[in-house]
């Protein structure tokens, strides 16, 4: 009988997984799968419990939102195993689904990961840690997960700005040297996202229109200081309108970029907090696990 690790954050979301934890065992269990049903109690506990018992599998499966499924992928780098991972979104926000084009309802993606096909997707390298989808830093970063999601839901990308506008009234912004296919730039930075997903923080990615999933590259979002207003105004406007084309936005697609600034700067890692670092080195590590879709 074919082995399947099946690891439940019971708190994501609005805890709704936990009625239906046995309507999925039951439909792995008609597939052909002995299970080994593992609950995490705390957070980081699934990056253990992969690293540790994954090899021993024919397929791990997660349910909750995207952090538990970065502590999977995380997990599954530190082993360095190749199991095909299933995915259940049952988060909040659940960006990562929304690229990998996942069922919106559990049953409905319990049954595609045992009908559907381990396909490559890309996993980034930072520093020492792993992320699947994004590596953010500055006051835009903040936004993106401090939005009511509520807020998200009613008025999408217009939350954004509007809570945007509120928030960036003390802006914070990094002196920061860019270093990114051999070419260096330094400049005054209020906001960074390097991405591999159409959905950030609860909103479609400006720049969702160039992701794929298994191409070895990432999408590079920079947004320069503004100097006054005017220029605070056309940022946000351009955010509104997916716009990349004014002066104070760089966007670029790339492999490996890396950051050197004065002062530590705070990252979040698929939505969780990442560290400070002075020094950031970010790899895509192309096609390196395979996730179950259609």
């Amino acid at each position: 009988m074919k082995k399947l690790l099946f690891i439940v954050n019971p708190k994501a979301g609005k805890m709704v997984i936990k009625n239906h934890v046995m309507d999925i065992a039951s439909e792995f269990r008609k597939s052909g799968f002995e299970i080994t049903f593992c609950p995490t109690l705390a957070r980081g506990e699934a990056v253990d419990i992969v690293a540790e018992k994954g090899a021993d599998y024919d397929l791990i499966v997660c349910a909750g939102g995207d952090g538990t499924l970065d502590e999977v992928v995380t997990g599954t780098q530190i082993g360095q195993m190749d199991v095909p991972i299933g995915y259940i979104p049952a988060g909040s926000t659940n960006d990562y689904a929304k690229s990998l084009q996942l069922p919106v309802t559990i049953e409905s993606a319990a049954k595609l990961i045992m009908r559907g096909k381990p396909r490559p997707v890309d996993v980034g390298a930072f520093n020492d840690q792993f992320f699947i989808y994004c590596a953010a830093f500055g006051s835009l970063a903040d936004v993106s997960y401090s939005t009511d999601q509520d807020m998200k839901n009613m008025f999408g990308h217009l939350a954004y700005v509007v809570d945007g506008a509120i928030s960036l009234a003390n802006l914070k912004s990094y002196k920061m040297t860019i270093t990114v296919d051999g070419v260096t730039m330094t400049d005054e930075f209020i906001h960074g996202m390097i991405t591999n997903s159409v959905s950030v923080g609860g909103f479609k990615s400006i720049v969702s229109d160039q992701t794929k999933l298994d191409d070895g590259l990432f999408e590079v979002l920079l947004v320069k200081k503004p100097k006054d207003a005017a220029d605070l105004t056309r940022i946000l406007s351009a955010y509104l309108l997916g716009d990349t084309s004014v002066p104070e936005i760089v966007f670029l697609q790339t492999s490996q970029i890396s950051f050197l600034s004065d002062e530590p700067v705070a990252w979040s890692l698929d939505g969780e907090f990442g560290g400070a670092h002075k020094e950031s080195y970010i790899e895509n590590k192309k096609q390196r696990i395979r996730i179950m879709r259609k």
